[in-house]
């Protein structure tokens, strides 16, 4: 059985996806801000640095770089500060002079912008190149160089060099930052715990809806069949499920709703066609009573008693028209009760043999049983198989030619017996196979239009109980075969 992720899972899993995220983008702007705060501070705090240095210091003379006080300078602020770099410029960026050691200074000339904008005195952080780091924009401070009074160059200060990088890198992050962080994971922690369980919370109610409407779905689809097949393999979270079993119970209520229209159509039918039962033997007999009556004064005691003798027939065909009815209505509405017992099909078929001995004598029909020496018992109620037997030898010999047999063979078969009983007739007319179980049945006399009643929908019913059913196939030669099977223990 397969299962996807169900909602739960999924808003929880895209909560805390979202969840961490969030604490990560908020991680990585709150070490954002810090740095850029610590570079605000330091810009703030020594912003008059490079102004104080060259207004201290001859860095420059009419005949050029004063490369005297330039050393001294530059090995007095490695002594003092080592994590500043101090360079001079000329007015376009370009490095003339620096305290480096040879390969370190990467950049020949700065961006002369972010200077001007120091110079302008914003408040806000300025970033300039860093010309050991050019790919790092930098915290400086920066001051004009003049000489006589005309500006010849700059005094760039970079305020957080390679030996201040360094060292933050082996202290590792700030520690405010650090417990902010740990702060935001155990955010994340707390909010990724009540999510789960709020969404779980929240889903519940769905989940019990599912539950019940796929339970509700399942138990009116037969065991086997393709809507429980489709039940039993649930996939997807429990929308995907609901709608899955909303459409299965949609489908099952259209069949359920198809079922009920047929078997309504069947119902009138039945009706119609046991009206038309009734109505043929209750005018016969009307008829002959009729006349009993009007010309009593003028038949005979021999007629007297022919038509008497032709009401009473007919009267017995509605009688057994209605214990039929009566008793078909009993099984359609579960009012039996089965009491299986264990008992011989050969003795059973034996009895109903002497029970329609007569009436094949009077039609010349032979009756055959067929069954093996050694046959074991079978398990049914016997009061029900017996009704089903008579039925289907009373068709076997109403439906045989004249001079002709009515057959019944018995068969063990992987742990049941199968009984088949045969006729020797005309068969089934095409029109009226379809039907066949499902109407009162077309076979019978063709005298008066007499019909053959209800016999095969009362035995299909029995043998439903039985959780068996009834089956026929065309006999070769002409004529038809009934067949059923019951169980040779309780199992």
């Amino acid at each position: 059985m397969k299962h996807g992720i169900s909602l739960w899972q999924r808003l929880s899993l895209a909560f805390t996806l979202l969840l961490l995220a969030c604490c990560g983008l908020a991680g990585w702007l709150q070490i954002r801000a810090s740095t850029e705060h610590e570079q605000y501070t330091i810009q703030h705090l020594s912003k008059g640095l490079a102004e104080h240095i060259s207004s201290h210091s001859v860095l420059m003379d009419p005949k050029g770089i004063d490369r005297a006080n330039l050393g001294k300078l530059f090995d007095m602020l490695m002594v003092v500060n080592p994590g500043i770099e101090v360079y001079l410029l000329d007015t376009h960026g370009k490095v003339l002079a620096h305290q480096a050691p040879e390969g370190h200074v990467k950049l020949s000339q700065v961006r002369v912008q972010p200077i001007q904008q120091f110079l302008q005195g914003r408040s806000e952080l300025i970033l300039g190149d860093d010309p050991r780091q050019p790919d790092h924009p930098n915290v400086f401070s920066a001051a004009p160089v003049k000489v006589q009074g005309v500006t010849t160059g700059y005094v760039y200060v970079i305020l957080q060099g390679e030996s201040h990088l360094a060292a933050s890198q082996s202290e590792g992050i700030n520690p405010s930052v650090t417990a902010a962080l740990y702060a935001l994971g155990a955010i994340a922690l707390i909010g990724i715990v009540a999510g789960w369980m709020t969404f779980g919370w929240i889903t519940r109610p769905l989940r019990q809806l599912t539950a019940s409407v796929q339970s509700l779905s399942i138990g009116d689809a037969a065991p086997g069949s393709d809507t429980a097949a489709a039940s039993s393999s649930r996939q997807g979270h429990e929308v995907d499920q609901l709608r899955e079993a909303f459409e299965r119970m949609q489908s099952r209520i259209q069949e359920q709703w198809r079922e009920l229209l047929r078997q309504d159509q069947v119902r009138r039918e039945l009706i119609a066609n046991v009206s038309h039962d009734l109505r043929t033997p209750l005018t016969a007999m009307h008829g002959y009573l009729e006349t009993i009556k009007v010309k009593s004064d003028q038949l005979d005691a021999d007629s007297r008693n022919k038509y008497l003798d032709l009401a009473l027939a007919q009267s017995l065909k509605v009688g057994k028209l209605a214990r039929e009815l009566f008793e078909l209505a009993r099984l359609e509405y579960g009012s039996v009760q089965l009491a299986p017992e264990q008992f011989s099909m050969v003795d059973l078929v034996q009895d109903v043999f002497g029970k329609t001995e007569l009436a094949a004598q009077q039609k010349n029909i032979q009756l055959v049983a067929d069954f093996p020496e050694a046959l074991p018992t079978v398990v049914a109620d016997v009061g029900l198989i017996e009704r089903v037997l008579t039925n289907l030898i009373d068709n076997a010999i109403r439906h045989s030619h004249a001079n002709s047999m009515a057959r019944i063979t018995l068969v063990e078969q992987t742990g049941r017996v199968w009984v088949r009983v045969i006729d020797y007739g005309e068969g089934i007319a095409q029109g009226l196979r379809a039907a066949l179980f499902s109407r009162p049945s077309p076979f019978g006399s063709k005298q008066l239009g007499e019909r053959g009643g209800l016999g095969l929908l009362i035995v299909r019913r029995i043998l439903q109980l039985h959780d068996s059913d009834i089956e026929w196939a065309d006999t070769p030669g002409g004529g038809t075969t009934f067949s059923f099977a019951l169980p040779t223990d309780y199992s």
